[in-house]
């Protein structure tokens, strides 16, 4: 693209940028939730762009000013510091394109959102339940260097130690884009507590992440769901098992079902399991039309399916390894620790050059 078609196209999106503000101070806007909030989220992401569209026209006029020196300044000392500024004008220029590149990527729309994760025991029997345990650690500390907060909503033991499978709900800043990549097998390879022969056990793990859907997303008929309740199990006291407080919804239309368990009270397990049904629904609209658009786009990294193994951690070996992207980093210790960050860069890189791809093949 030209610097003038690529200084066209951020003009339209600054015009769009300063007609979102306006329509954000209308009255009739703000009445509508899901507008408004459509509206806001839009607004952001296209702060950055602006912001970055005035540093490029300026650096623009700076180089024509530099030149223009150049051809009609007599005097050689002034038309030196203007080669210098030139030189010093295309360097920006130069990173500015590349930063606009990217900006300029197709987002997710789903990024921004809070997230519910559910984590659950796959095959290898007991090993597979510490593992779940293991993997939640490692989340939760990763959670906290983030400064996001959690919540559990809902939890099964294991039989002697871990879990079957534990869900949370997640909230902070861009939690769905830094999470979204973690859906799907995760298997492990150690030697058990149980092993006295020392030998390697294979186990599996299933991560589902789940962009929460707010209402305003999805809308969920109340009549189309049915509710249950019934004494929790587990831990949590006498209060937890005499009473009735643990909930379970079925959406009938689909049969998806969902159980909470893990709060004190009806009230409260009700709000959460419907927190959770609502984002399992907006997950499943969202899968379908994923699948419409597979003849566009076929990613590996994102496409979240539980059922393809992204990960392998490998305790003998002191290595984790990404199957999609064939990254694999030696401080196993580290990264069960919470320390992740590089594997999730590394996975966001890698789907933004397929956006950048994708967005070029639709330029063509």
């Amino acid at each position: 693209m030209s610097d003038q078609g690529l200084l066209n196209k951020l003009e339209q999106i600054s015009f769009k940028f300063d007609e979102i503000g306006k329509q954000m101070v209308d009255p009739e806007i703000i009445s509508d939730m899901k507008r408004y909030v459509g509206l806001n989220r839009e607004y952001k992401e296209l702060s950055e762009i602006v912001k970055v569209y005035h540093s490029y026209k300026d650096i623009l006029a700076n180089i024509e000013s530099a030149k223009s020196i150049i051809q009609t300044e007599k005097d050689p000392e002034f038309k030196e510091m203007a080669r210098a500024e030139l030189e010093e004008f295309q360097q920006s220029k130069v990173e500015l394109d590349e930063k606009i590149k990217w900006l300029l990527i197709p987002k997710d729309p789903d990024d921004n959102k809070n997230v519910i994760m559910e984590i659950r025991a796959g095959t290898g029997g007991d090993e597979a339940c510490i593992f779940v345990e293991d993997i939640f650690r490692m989340f939760s500390m990763f959670f906290k260097e983030k400064s996001w907060s959690f919540d559990v909503l809902n939890s099964n033991a294991g039989g002697t130690k871990g879990f079957r499978e534990i869900s949370l709900s997640i909230s902070g800043d861009e939690v769905y884009g830094k999470l979204k990549f973690e859906s799907g097998v995760h298997r492990v390879q150690r030697v058990p507590e149980t092993e006295s022969q020392g030998r390697v056990h294979t186990s599996a793990i299933t991560v589902a992440v789940l962009p929460e859907a707010e209402e305003v997303d999805f809308e969920l008929n109340l009549t189309d769901v049915k509710k249950d309740t019934f004494r929790a199990s587990g831990a949590g006291g006498q209060h937890v098992n005499k009473t009735e407080s643990a909930v379970r919804l079925t959406h009938l239309p689909t049969l998806t079902v969902v159980e909470c368990q893990d709060g004190r009270s009806q009230h409260k397990n009700y709000e959460k399991a419907l927190q959770v049904l609502r984002s399992r629904l907006y997950q499943a609209e969202a899968e379908k039309l994923d699948k419409e658009r597979a003849d566009k786009r076929k990613s590996l990294v994102s496409t979240g399916d539980r059922s393809a193994k992204i990960r392998t951690y490998n305790y003998p070996q002191g290595r984790v390894t990404d199957h999609r992207i064939n990254k694999t980093i030696y401080n196993l210790s580290n990264f069960m620790n919470g320390d992740i960050q590089d594997m999730i860069d590394a996975l966001i890189m890698a789907e933004n050059a397929e956006r950048l791809n994708e967005s070029k093949f639709d330029e063509s």
